[in-house]
C-alpha cells in the first residue's frame, strides 16, 4: 500500500469548498475573527525587542578641599581632625563610663551583687581578648613561621 494514497488531500479540499459554497450567515464575521486572532498571534510572537545599555553618567567630583593646598595645610587639617575625633572618642568613653556608674546604682538599689557581676564581665571580656589573641596569633604566627623558613633557606 502506497503512502501518497492513504493520505489524499483531495477529498479534504472538496469537503471544505462545499461547505464555503453553503450559504451560511455568519461566514464572513467568522472568517475574520479567525484572521484576526491568528494575525494577532503571528504579531506578537514575531515582535522583537532590543533594549539598548544605559549611557554611561557622566560623573562630577565634588571635593570640599581647595585645589592648590599646601603639604603643610594637609598635615595641619589632619592633625586638627585628629584632634576632634580624640575629643569625640574621649566624650563617647565618658559617656559610656557614666552609664555604667548608673547601672551599678540600680543593680546596687535593686539588691543585685554588683561587684561580683563586674568581676565576672571583665573575666569575660579578658577570655574574649586572650582567644582573640591566640587566633590572631595561629593565623599571623604560621605566616611569621613560613616566612623565617623561607629566609633561612635563601640564605644557605
Amino acid at each position: 500500500m502506497r503512502f501518497r494514497t492513504r493520505f489524499n488531500a483531495v477529498g479534504g479540499i472538496s469537503d471544505f469548498i462545499e461547505q464555503w459554497r453553503r450559504p451560511t450567515p455568519y461566514r464572513w464575521p467568522i472568517l475574520a475573527a479567525s484572521f484576526l486572532v491568528s494575525g494577532s498571534l503571528m504579531f506578537w510572537v514575531t515582535q522583537e525587542k532590543y533594549y539598548y545599555p544605559p549611557e554611561q553618567p557622566e560623573v562630577t567630583y565634588i571635593t570640599t578641599f581647595a585645589e592648590g593646598r599646601t603639604d603643610e595645610e594637609i598635615r595641619q587639617s589632619n592633625i586638627e581632625n585628629q584632634r576632634q575625633k580624640d575629643e569625640r572618642e574621649a566624650e563617647q568613653a565618658r559617656l559610656l563610663e557614666r552609664r555604667r556608674e548608673l547601672y551599678k546604682e540600680v543593680g546596687a538599689a535593686t539588691g543585685l551583687d554588683v561587684d561580683a557581676m563586674e568581676a565576672q564581665i571583665e573575666a569575660d571580656e579578658a577570655a574574649e581578648a586572650e582567644a582573640e589573641r591566640q587566633r590572631l596569633e595561629r593565623l599571623f604566627g604560621e605566616r611569621e613561621d613560613r616566612s623565617e623558613t623561607t629566609v633561612e633557606t635563601d640564605s644557605e
